[in-house]
Formats: structure tokens, C-alpha cells, sequence
């Protein structure tokens, strides 16, 4: 049995798959591994074990270490869960899109990691990306949509269509600002424990601009988005501008959200309500996760509209969290955009999704970008294929905390 990568999509189930994978009777070579020990990394499992450290006071992965494992990065979390699991006498180790929400030196990091341990332990790597791949594995599998695997060739090439033809569609109510310049920061530094988290930030954000923020992995980027979406408390006596107003001269959190469109997966990672795909789009309308009002006749409208640009107006009566992710994050973008907000923050929109999803999302945002005057915000450690930001704000951690460049 050789290493193995198996592709999957997001109309799939990898925790199916992952299960069939370290059961005896391995979909890929039963009579192999009859018998063989085999685990998973998963999110699931460095949960399970956070969970033992929290509630139990066991420590199993971190037991080497004074640190916790939940006050780890997520590379962190990765690196040290693998390290207990390859000590752990496995035959073979099957890990969940490892790279996933990992900066460039983590990954290269994981991948060297990987392959030092190739010649003691079985990898199985399942992945929705293309580009994830490892080169000195060449076994590669596509998880076909009746749970059976389909050998193929080692292409990394993924080419989807996509037809965005319809216009963005007008809001009902335009929000107003004054000026240009809608967020600025000046000289701004925020510490935590007497702790230099950034240091002298210069960044002014202004209208009809496509940024894209980047950074490694605790870098600061959360704490730069909060600074701009008021939950933080750190910019108050400092130079910072939201929307034409000193911070701390009379603005509400409230105020500032109306005039801000935001997105990230963890939005809707404990949604359970049955909210149509058309109401959750109006629900932006009032800044809420799903609809609690009964909408007008033109918000129904807008949402019509809504639906047909993203080639979706079939799934306007269907239940939002029953439809794939990809399709939800179209729906999410969507939500957020509705009222053509000032600023449009989009937080690792794309983690977790496949190539063909990605490339919808990201030709999305584009179109949003040329037919709109909303600046938009795209955090993503991925350098996404076909993605236009006009220009880049990257922080870079230093000993005495992160700093801010501009590039084109």
C-alpha cells in the first residue's frame, strides 16, 4: 500500500469517507488493511483533545508542553496533534485537508513534516484542493458522488465555468458616508498583558477600493478586523476613523455595523433554524442570521433579484443549511452584499471549499469589486487563483509586534 491522496468536493461527506478509512475494511485495499491500526486528523480530534485538557485536566498531545493546546495557532494545534499521533505505533494516519487556514510557513512546514515521516507511516491525504497536493505522492483518488473512488491522473488543473451574467442588483436604501475615506488608521497600536500585538498601523481604506489583508497565522489579522467592525475596545484615545468619526465621538457598535457587510464560515457554524435560502439573503437586510421579521414586498423583490444574479432562483424555497457549502457561501456573500454596505469584510471565505467552489466565490467578489462602490476586505492566507484586490495590506510579526506594508 503506498501513500495515498483521495480528492473530494463539498457536496460530499469527508467524515463518512474519514470513518470507512479507519475501519477494517478500508474502502480503498480491505484485505491491506485488515488489521493494520489506523487514526485520523481531523478537526473533530484536536477538539476531542482540547476537550480533555478544558473539562478533564488530561493532557495527551501536549503533555510535553506547559502550553495549552487550545492557546495554540491553528498551525500549532496541526503540528503538535500530528507529532502525538505519528508517536502513537500507527500502521497508517489519514489527515483532513491539513493545510486548511495555514499560512505559507506553516504549510511547508506540515509538508516537510509529512514526508520525513513517509518511510515509518502510511499517509492517506484527503483534500479539496488541487494545489494541496504533495509531489512525492502520485496514488491519487476523486471520491465520486456514490462513496467509490475513482483512480486519476496526477493533474493538479481544475478549470470550472463560471457565468456570472447578471448585474449586482441595486439596495433598496443607499447607505450614505462622508468623504472618501471610510476607515483610517493612524499610528495604531494595540497590546494585550503589556503584549506589543500591532505596532503603528497606517491604513486608510476608502471607497470603491479592493484590499486583500494577509498575514501568517497570529499575526494580528482578528484583532486589525475588530479594530474596523467596533468590537474592540483597544482603538478608543487613539487615532483611529470609522466612517468619517473619531472613535470614542459618540458612535454606537450599531452604527458602525450598518455600514459594514460581513462574512466568515463561523457565521453559520451553529445555525440549526430552517430559514429559507431567500430569507436568509433579507435577513442581512437587518444585520441578524436568518429572518425574525416578516419581510415587505421589496425586500421579497431584492432577494428575487439576489437569487437569479447568483444563477440560484431554484433554490429560493430550499433550506439554507441543507444546500452544500459552496452554494451556502454564494448565498453568505450574497446576505452580506444585500444592502451594499460601505465596507464588505470577507474573513477566510474560502476555507474548506474545493476548487470549482473557490473559483465561484472568488469570481463573485470580483464582479462585486467592478459594479459597486463597497470597499471590500478579503483576509485569506491562500493566494486565490484569479482574485483582483487592487492592492494588499500584510502584517508582518516582529519581536516587538506586528507592522503593516502596503504592496500592489
Amino acid at each position: 500500500m503506498s501513500h495515498t491522496i483521495i480528492f473530494t468536493t463539498n457536496t460530499l461527506s469527508t467524515k463518512a469517507l474519514i470513518t470507512k478509512l479507519i475501519e477494517d475494511k478500508n474502502v480503498l485495499e480491505p484485505e491491506v488493511f485488515q488489521g493494520l491500526q489506523g487514526d485520523a486528523l481531523t478537526k473533530s480530534k484536536i477538539e476531542a483533545l482540547i476537550f480533555e485538557e478544558e473539562v478533564h485536566d488530561i493532557k495527551t498531545a501536549t503533555k510535553n508542553t506547559s502550553q495549552s493546546l487550545k492557546s495554540m495557532s491553528s498551525g500549532e494545534q496541526r503540528k503538535v496533534v500530528l507529532e502525538h499521533l505519528l508517536n502513537s505505533n500507527l500502521d497508517y494516519l489519514v489527515l483532513d485537508n491539513p493545510f486548511d487556514n495555514l499560512d505559507h510557513e506553516s504549510i511547508a512546514d506540515l509538508k516537510q513534516s509529512i514526508e520525513k515521516n513517509a518511510s515509518k507511516i502510511i499517509f492517506i491525504i484527503v483534500l479539496s484542493r488541487k494545489s494541496d497536493a504533495l509531489d512525492f505522492i502520485t496514488t491519487r483518488f476523486q471520491l465520486l458522488d456514490n462513496g467509490s473512488l475513482a483512480l486519476i491522473d496526477n493533474s493538479n488543473k481544475s478549470n470550472p465555468e463560471i457565468h456570472f451574467t447578471k448585474e449586482i442588483p441595486k439596495p433598496i436604501k443607499s447607505i450614505h458616508g462622508e468623504g472618501d475615506s471610510l476607515i483610517n488608521f493612524k499610528n495604531i497600536e494595540v497590546s494585550f498583558d503589556e503584549k506589543l500585538i500591532l505596532k503603528n498601523i497606517n491604513w486608510e481604506i476608502k471607497k470603491n477600493s479592493f484590499w486583500q489583508l494577509i498575514g501568517k497565522n497570529g499575526s494580528g489579522k482578528t484583532t486589525l478586523l475588530s479594530l474596523i467592525t467596533g468590537e474592540n475596545n483597544k482603538g478608543y484615545g487613539q487615532e483611529l476613523y470609522l466612517f468619517g468619526k473619531k472613535k470614542g465621538t459618540g458612535e454606537t457598535i450599531w452604527d458602525i455595523k450598518q455600514k459594514i457587510g460581513y462574512y466568515t464560515p463561523t457565521l453559520t457554524h451553529n445555525f440549526k433554524r430552517t430559514d429559507t435560502v431567500k430569507n436568509m439573503l433579507i435577513s442581512g437586510l437587518n444585520d441578524s442570521i436568518g429572518l425574525y421579521k416578516i419581510p415587505t414586498e421589496n425586500q421579497l423583490l431584492l432577494a428575487k433579484e439576489w437569487l437569479e444574479a447568483l444563477n440560484m432562483e431554484h433554490l429560493a424555497e430550499k433550506v439554507f443549511i441543507e444546500l452544500p457549502v459552496g452554494q451556502q457561501r454564494l448565498i453568505m456573500i450574497g446576505r452580506a452584499m444585500i444592502k451594499h454596505p460601505l465596507v464588505l469584510i470577507l474573513d477566510e471565505p474560502t476555507e474548506n471549499l474545493d476548487d470549482d467552489s473557490a473559483a465561484l466565490f472568488v469570481a463573485l467578489t470580483n464582479k462585486i469589486a467592478l459594479e459597486t462602490t463597497t470597499a471590500i476586505i478579503f483576509v485569506s492566507h491562500r493566494e486565490e487563483v484569479g482574485l483582483n484586490p487592487k492592492n494588499k495590506f500584510e502584517l508582518t510579526k516582529t519581536t516587538n509586534g506586528s507592522i503593516g506594508t502596503i504592496t500592489k
